[in-house]
């Protein structure tokens, strides 16, 4: 996910940010029907209907969080976006422990990222866009990943980005300095394949798994794992506020964790 980013905004000088978005959409719809290859029941009623509003909610954030990068320093971007996720955590917390942990990772968050609100106003504005669009994800993903069998929330995924793409397709005006050079498309490619496909598939995989909650607050891991893999591969030693951002943040996901059991099936009924 980080690589794809850090690929995308490296495109931004040979396409608008909402025009990278819109190839990534596209590069992820392509590699998704050609892996899934949807039924025709999944192009028909209500599953177009919600595949189409999670792929356009999707690519909707993607196109927010692009614009606000290209405006705002990426720790100001991300710690804004977060908002949104912190949203539906609060709003799915039931007890004092819940909340205690939700002020962890949100205060966690906020030392990772290193807020800086100068800069643009509209930037922080499509930030909080990106925001409020993530935590439209995270619901209706919630809904497309239990809606079925164990595929079918990676089939809508399919469905959806198709959809996104024919409907956001005005933004293709902005990828038109990309369409003369095999190496850019290539790496469009990428950035749909690394910040689209794996990850999303893999939220569709969790979110059938565990409630929304619980999800939004296990996305606070993100930056935690961005810090790592800085540490590890390129050597960017955390400053003490980032790293106590990131103890906070792990002992947030702990707690909030910590409650949580998986459903027990029910207990056979005896014949008689």
């Amino acid at each position: 996910m980080y690589l794809g980013a850090a690929i995308a905004v490296g495109l931004f000088d040979a396409a608008t940010p909402a025009g990278v978005a819109w190839l990534r959409c596209l590069g992820a719809a392509l590699m998704l029907l050609a892996w899934r290859r949807p039924g025709r029941a999944a192009w028909r009623g209500r599953p177009l209907l919600l595949a189409g509003v999670f792929g356009v909610v999707t690519a909707g954030m993607n196109v927010l969080f692009y614009e606000a990068i290209a405006r705002l320093p990426l720790g100001t971007a991300v710690a804004l976006e977060f908002t949104g996720p912190v949203l539906v955590a609060a709003l799915g917390s039931r007890g004092r422990r819940d909340v205690f942990a939700l002020v962890l990772v949100a205060a966690g968050v906020l030392c990772i990222a290193d807020v800086r609100l100068a800069g643009s106003p509209a930037g922080v504005l499509f930030a909080l866009g990106a925001a409020a669009a993530w935590a439209a994800y995270i619901v209706i993903g919630q809904r497309v990943a239990i809606g079925g069998n164990a595929g079918s929330g990676i089939d809508s995924l399919a469905v959806g980005f198709a959809v996104a793409t024919v409907l956001l397709s005005p933004l293709a005006l902005g990828t038109t300095g990309m369409w003369g050079s095999p190496f850019l498309l290539l790496l469009g490619v990428g950035v749909a394949l690394l910040a689209t496909v794996v990850p999303y598939v893999l939220d569709q995989v969790v979110l059938r798994r565990i409630g929304r909650a619980r999800f939004a607050l296990l996305l606070a891991l993100l930056p935690v794992t961005a810090g790592v893999t800085g540490l590890v591969v390129l050597a960017q030693v955390p400053t003490p506020l980032e790293a106590v951002g990131t103890l906070a943040v792990v002992a947030g996901v702990a707690l909030r964790s910590r409650d949580e059991r998986p459903a027990r099936s029910a207990p056979p009924v005896e014949p008689g």
